[in-house]
């Protein structure tokens, strides 16, 4: 079967040509254009993991200071059977 009964052959060659300029290949040594800067999708969910993750040690200190005061605090007056 040749390329002029292939209907699929002739349609790779129209897309092949048709490429735009970006899809081409460059010639060897030409740098390839900078990225365009695109909006940030999830910026407020990363700050706020980024903020949760620098208070994170700071709570857990918080939290064992909190237990070990429970516990220097108590009267003993719990019910014990």
């Amino acid at each position: 079967m040749s390329s002029d009964e292939d209907p699929t052959a002739d349609f790779l060659e129209e897309v092949r040509v048709s490429e735009p300029h970006w899809r081409q290949d460059r010639p060897a040594g030409e740098r390839a254009p900078e990225r365009a800067e695109r909006p940030e999708r999830w910026g407020r969910t990363r700050a706020a993991g980024r903020a949760a993750a620098q208070a994170a040690p700071y709570l857990q200190a918080a939290a064992l200071v909190a237990w070990l005061a429970s516990g220097a605090f108590d009267d003993g007056s719990g019910n014990q059977s």
